[in-house]
Protein backbone atom coordinates (compact mmCIF):
# COMPACT_ATOMS: atom_id res chain seq x y z
CA UNK A 1 0.00 0.00 0.00
CA UNK A 2 0.85 3.95 -0.35
CA UNK A 3 0.73 5.11 3.51
CA UNK A 4 0.95 8.58 3.91
CA UNK A 5 2.08 9.45 7.93
CA UNK A 6 1.80 12.52 9.38
CA UNK A 7 4.31 12.97 12.32
CA UNK A 8 6.51 10.83 10.33
CA UNK A 9 9.54 11.99 11.95
CA UNK A 10 8.17 11.88 15.39
CA UNK A 11 8.81 9.38 18.20
CA UNK A 12 5.43 7.08 17.45
CA UNK A 13 5.74 8.05 14.11
CA UNK A 14 9.27 7.18 12.77
CA UNK A 15 8.72 3.78 14.41
CA UNK A 16 5.38 3.70 12.24
CA UNK A 17 7.37 4.38 9.11
CA UNK A 18 10.08 2.00 9.86
CA UNK A 19 7.63 -0.92 10.94
CA UNK A 20 5.69 -0.03 7.33
CA UNK A 21 8.56 -0.04 5.05
CA UNK A 22 9.90 -3.43 6.37
CA UNK A 23 6.51 -4.45 5.52
CA UNK A 24 7.24 -3.51 2.37
CA UNK A 25 4.75 -0.73 1.98
CA UNK A 26 5.52 2.41 0.00
CA UNK A 27 5.35 5.38 2.57
CA UNK A 28 5.11 9.21 1.95
CA UNK A 29 5.62 11.11 5.43
CA UNK A 30 5.02 14.98 6.45
CA UNK A 31 7.70 16.77 7.00
CA UNK A 32 7.71 20.66 8.99
CA UNK A 33 11.58 20.96 8.45
CA UNK A 34 14.90 20.50 6.39
CA UNK A 35 15.61 18.09 9.66
CA UNK A 36 12.12 15.76 9.30
CA UNK A 37 12.52 15.51 5.68
CA UNK A 38 16.35 14.07 5.87
CA UNK A 39 14.61 11.90 8.62
CA UNK A 40 11.60 10.31 6.78
CA UNK A 41 14.65 9.57 3.35
CA UNK A 42 16.89 7.90 5.62
CA UNK A 43 13.67 5.94 6.86
CA UNK A 44 13.28 4.64 3.48
CA UNK A 45 10.16 6.53 2.97
CA UNK A 46 9.29 9.57 0.86
CA UNK A 47 9.11 13.38 2.35
CA UNK A 48 6.03 15.64 1.64
CA UNK A 49 6.72 18.84 2.83
CA UNK A 50 4.22 20.73 4.99
CA UNK A 51 2.58 20.90 8.47
CA UNK A 52 -0.74 20.51 10.78
CA UNK A 53 -1.88 23.93 9.43
CA UNK A 54 -0.68 23.04 5.53
CA UNK A 55 -4.29 21.39 4.99
CA UNK A 56 -3.32 21.63 1.23
CA UNK A 57 -0.35 19.32 1.77
CA UNK A 58 -2.83 16.95 4.12
CA UNK A 59 -5.28 17.14 1.61
CA UNK A 60 -2.65 16.32 -1.32
CA UNK A 61 -1.09 13.44 0.67
CA UNK A 62 -4.23 11.86 1.75
CA UNK A 63 -5.58 11.96 -1.99
CA UNK A 64 -2.33 10.04 -3.29
CA UNK A 65 -2.14 7.93 -0.84
CA UNK A 66 -4.44 4.15 -0.01
CA UNK A 67 -4.23 5.01 3.44
CA UNK A 68 -3.65 7.53 6.13
CA UNK A 69 -1.84 7.39 9.17
CA UNK A 70 -2.26 10.99 11.33
CA UNK A 71 -0.08 10.74 14.38
CA UNK A 72 1.04 14.80 14.25
CA UNK A 73 -0.05 17.04 16.99
CA UNK A 74 1.26 19.98 18.30
CA UNK A 75 1.28 19.09 21.68
CA UNK A 76 1.65 22.87 22.75
CA UNK A 77 0.15 22.53 26.17
CA UNK A 78 1.18 26.98 26.63
CA UNK A 79 -1.84 27.67 23.87
CA UNK A 80 -4.41 24.12 23.81
CA UNK A 81 -7.17 25.70 22.19
CA UNK A 82 -4.75 26.57 18.91
CA UNK A 83 -3.07 22.82 19.56
CA UNK A 84 -7.30 21.45 19.22
CA UNK A 85 -8.19 23.70 16.80
CA UNK A 86 -4.91 22.68 14.59
CA UNK A 87 -5.64 18.96 15.12
CA UNK A 88 -9.69 19.23 14.71
CA UNK A 89 -9.08 20.84 11.07
CA UNK A 90 -6.13 18.70 9.97
CA UNK A 91 -8.46 15.69 10.81
CA UNK A 92 -11.57 17.55 8.81
CA UNK A 93 -8.95 18.15 5.72
CA UNK A 94 -8.07 14.50 5.56
CA UNK A 95 -11.39 13.14 6.80
CA UNK A 96 -13.05 15.23 3.67
CA UNK A 97 -10.52 14.21 1.04
CA UNK A 98 -11.06 10.41 1.72
CA UNK A 99 -14.87 10.45 1.40
CA UNK A 100 -16.18 7.66 -0.40
CA UNK A 101 -12.82 5.67 -1.14
CA UNK A 102 -13.04 3.05 2.06
CA UNK A 103 -9.60 3.67 2.45
CA UNK A 104 -7.93 3.18 5.95
CA UNK A 105 -8.09 6.60 7.93
CA UNK A 106 -5.79 5.43 11.45
CA UNK A 107 -6.34 8.39 14.01
CA UNK A 108 -4.43 8.80 17.12
CA UNK A 109 -5.86 9.03 20.19
CA UNK A 110 -5.54 8.54 23.96
CA UNK A 111 -7.18 6.29 26.74
CA UNK A 112 -6.60 8.93 29.34
CA UNK A 113 -10.15 10.68 30.60
CA UNK A 114 -12.22 7.38 28.83
CA UNK A 115 -12.91 5.69 32.34
CA UNK A 116 -11.41 7.32 35.68
CA UNK A 117 -11.79 4.59 37.69
CA UNK A 118 -11.20 1.33 35.75
CA UNK A 119 -9.35 0.26 32.69
CA UNK A 120 -10.64 1.40 29.26
CA UNK A 121 -12.01 -1.05 27.01
CA UNK A 122 -12.36 -0.12 23.18
CA UNK A 123 -16.17 -0.61 23.73
CA UNK A 124 -15.89 2.91 25.32
CA UNK A 125 -16.66 5.95 23.34
CA UNK A 126 -14.92 8.85 23.54
CA UNK A 127 -16.30 11.50 25.86
CA UNK A 128 -14.35 13.93 24.18
CA UNK A 129 -16.73 15.37 20.83
CA UNK A 130 -16.98 18.88 20.41
CA UNK A 131 -14.01 21.38 18.92
CA UNK A 132 -13.21 22.72 22.48
CA UNK A 133 -12.45 19.15 24.09
CA UNK A 134 -8.95 17.64 24.34
CA UNK A 135 -7.42 17.34 20.78
CA UNK A 136 -10.52 19.01 18.97
CA UNK A 137 -12.48 15.94 19.81
CA UNK A 138 -10.49 14.50 17.16
CA UNK A 139 -11.43 10.60 17.37
CA UNK A 140 -15.23 11.44 17.68
CA UNK A 141 -15.19 13.83 14.43
CA UNK A 142 -13.08 11.47 12.44
CA UNK A 143 -15.40 8.33 13.00
CA UNK A 144 -18.27 10.64 11.50
CA UNK A 145 -16.43 10.37 7.95
CA UNK A 146 -17.44 6.27 8.51
CA UNK A 147 -20.74 6.96 7.17
CA UNK A 148 -19.20 8.80 4.29
CA UNK A 149 -17.13 5.45 3.12
CA UNK A 150 -14.14 6.46 4.79
CA UNK A 151 -12.50 3.15 6.86
CA UNK A 152 -11.77 5.50 10.16
CA UNK A 153 -10.11 3.30 12.58
CA UNK A 154 -8.87 4.76 16.20
CA UNK A 155 -5.29 4.27 18.18
CA UNK A 156 -5.61 5.05 21.27
CA UNK A 157 -1.88 4.84 22.66
CA UNK A 158 -1.22 4.55 26.59
CA UNK A 159 0.23 7.21 28.40
CA UNK A 160 3.63 6.54 27.95
CA UNK A 161 5.06 4.87 25.08
CA UNK A 162 7.93 4.26 26.61
CA UNK A 163 11.75 3.13 25.14
CA UNK A 164 15.04 4.73 24.33
CA UNK A 165 14.80 8.04 23.19
CA UNK A 166 11.30 8.90 24.66
CA UNK A 167 11.40 12.11 25.46
CA UNK A 168 7.50 12.24 26.88
CA UNK A 169 5.87 12.04 30.08
CA UNK A 170 8.62 9.07 31.95
CA UNK A 171 11.45 11.35 30.64
CA UNK A 172 9.67 14.53 32.41
CA UNK A 173 8.86 12.52 35.54
CA UNK A 174 12.61 11.03 35.38
CA UNK A 175 13.84 15.32 35.30
CA UNK A 176 11.65 16.17 38.40
CA UNK A 177 13.38 13.37 40.27
CA UNK A 178 17.24 14.58 39.33
CA UNK A 179 15.93 18.47 40.12
CA UNK A 180 14.15 17.47 43.68
CA UNK A 181 16.91 15.03 44.51
CA UNK A 182 13.93 12.17 44.80
CA UNK A 183 11.50 10.25 42.65
CA UNK A 184 7.64 11.01 43.75
CA UNK A 185 4.31 9.48 42.92
CA UNK A 186 1.33 11.41 44.13
CA UNK A 187 -1.03 10.46 47.22
CA UNK A 188 -0.81 7.19 47.40
CA UNK A 189 0.64 6.00 44.38
CA UNK A 190 -2.18 3.70 43.90
CA UNK A 191 -3.62 5.10 40.76
CA UNK A 192 -2.15 3.69 37.55
CA UNK A 193 -0.78 4.18 34.33
CA UNK A 194 -1.09 1.67 31.09
CA UNK A 195 2.48 0.82 28.89
CA UNK A 196 3.51 -0.05 25.66
CA UNK A 197 6.90 -0.28 24.02
CA UNK A 198 7.53 2.49 21.07
CA UNK A 199 8.03 -0.95 18.92
CA UNK A 200 4.94 -2.86 19.50
CA UNK A 201 2.91 0.24 19.11
CA UNK A 202 4.21 1.39 15.58
CA UNK A 203 3.39 -2.31 14.73
CA UNK A 204 -0.26 -2.20 16.04
CA UNK A 205 -0.37 0.84 14.06
CA UNK A 206 0.49 -1.25 10.75
CA UNK A 207 -1.35 -4.18 11.63
CA UNK A 208 -4.78 -1.67 12.12
CA UNK A 209 -3.83 -0.01 8.36
CA UNK A 210 -3.63 -3.75 7.30
CA UNK A 211 -6.46 -5.24 8.80
CA UNK A 212 -8.72 -3.58 11.02
CA UNK A 213 -12.45 -2.59 9.86
CA UNK A 214 -14.14 0.79 9.81
CA UNK A 215 -15.15 2.15 13.37
CA UNK A 216 -12.74 0.08 15.01
CA UNK A 217 -10.96 1.36 18.07
CA UNK A 218 -7.30 -0.06 18.93
CA UNK A 219 -5.66 -0.21 22.50
CA UNK A 220 -2.05 0.19 22.02
CA UNK A 221 -1.62 -1.01 26.18
CA UNK A 222 0.91 -3.80 26.19
CA UNK A 223 0.71 -3.01 29.95
CA UNK A 224 -3.02 -2.64 31.41
CA UNK A 225 -2.19 -0.98 35.03
CA UNK A 226 1.06 -0.41 35.79
CA UNK A 227 0.85 1.55 39.78
CA UNK A 228 2.46 5.15 39.43
CA UNK A 229 4.11 4.25 42.91
CA UNK A 230 5.63 1.17 40.97
CA UNK A 231 7.14 3.67 38.54
CA UNK A 232 8.41 6.00 40.79
CA UNK A 233 10.56 3.56 42.27
CA UNK A 234 11.78 1.81 39.42
CA UNK A 235 13.01 5.77 38.68
CA UNK A 236 14.35 6.08 41.95
CA UNK A 237 16.25 2.90 42.00
CA UNK A 238 17.55 3.85 38.42
CA UNK A 239 18.77 6.90 40.13
CA UNK A 240 20.07 5.91 43.30
CA UNK A 241 17.48 8.05 44.69
CA UNK A 242 15.06 7.47 47.47
CA UNK A 243 11.38 7.79 46.56
CA UNK A 244 8.29 9.52 48.53
CA UNK A 245 4.55 10.67 48.03
CA UNK A 246 3.75 13.91 47.75
CA UNK A 247 0.76 15.85 48.03
CA UNK A 248 -1.67 15.66 45.53
CA UNK A 249 -1.84 20.11 45.38
CA UNK A 250 1.97 20.02 44.84
CA UNK A 251 1.62 17.57 42.37
CA UNK A 252 2.03 20.35 39.20
CA UNK A 253 4.65 22.48 40.86
CA UNK A 254 6.61 19.43 41.39
CA UNK A 255 6.52 17.99 38.17
CA UNK A 256 5.25 20.61 35.62
CA UNK A 257 2.56 20.17 33.03
CA UNK A 258 2.87 16.60 34.07
CA UNK A 259 1.92 16.54 36.86
CA UNK A 260 -1.84 17.08 36.43
CA UNK A 261 -1.75 13.72 34.96
CA UNK A 262 0.62 10.97 37.14
CA UNK A 263 -2.02 11.60 39.59
CA UNK A 264 -5.00 10.24 37.50
CA UNK A 265 -5.81 6.39 36.45
CA UNK A 266 -4.88 6.62 33.28
CA UNK A 267 -5.13 3.06 32.65
CA UNK A 268 -6.52 0.48 29.40
CA UNK A 269 -7.00 -2.98 28.69
CA UNK A 270 -6.18 -4.53 25.01
CA UNK A 271 -8.13 -7.66 25.04
CA UNK A 272 -10.86 -6.76 22.49
CA UNK A 273 -7.55 -5.41 20.12
CA UNK A 274 -5.53 -8.71 20.55
CA UNK A 275 -7.89 -10.84 19.52
CA UNK A 276 -8.86 -8.87 16.79
CA UNK A 277 -5.58 -8.61 14.91
CA UNK A 278 -3.24 -11.06 16.74
CA UNK A 279 -1.62 -8.33 18.17
CA UNK A 280 1.09 -9.70 21.25
CA UNK A 281 3.57 -7.13 22.48
CA UNK A 282 6.59 -8.41 22.92
CA UNK A 283 8.67 -5.23 23.66
CA UNK A 284 10.11 -4.91 27.56
CA UNK A 285 7.84 -3.39 29.80
CA UNK A 286 7.86 -0.02 31.31
CA UNK A 287 10.04 -1.20 34.46
CA UNK A 288 12.24 -2.77 32.48
CA UNK A 289 12.97 -0.11 30.02
CA UNK A 290 13.91 2.44 32.91
CA UNK A 291 15.86 -0.48 34.47
CA UNK A 292 17.75 -0.58 31.48
CA UNK A 293 19.16 2.99 31.46
CA UNK A 294 15.92 4.20 28.66
CA UNK A 295 15.56 7.36 31.08
CA UNK A 296 19.15 7.59 32.29
CA UNK A 297 20.01 10.67 30.36
CA UNK A 298 16.80 12.35 31.65
CA UNK A 299 18.12 16.37 32.32
CA UNK A 300 16.97 17.82 35.30
CA UNK A 301 14.57 20.93 34.70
Amino acid sequence: MHVFVTGASGWIGSATVDDLVAAGHHVVGLARSDASARAVSAAGATPLRGDLDDLEALRRGASEADAVVHLANKHDWSNSAATNAAERAAVEAIGETLVGTDRPFVVASGIAGLAPDRPAVESDASPFTGPDAPRGGSEARAFDFVADGVRTIAARFAPTVHGVGDHGFIALITAAARTHGFAAYVGDGTNSWSAVHRSDAARLVRLGVEQAPAGTRLHATAETAVPTREIAEAIGASLGLPVRSIDPADAVAHFGFVGQFFGMEMSGDSTATRSLLGWDPVGPTLVEDIAAGAYAGAAAR
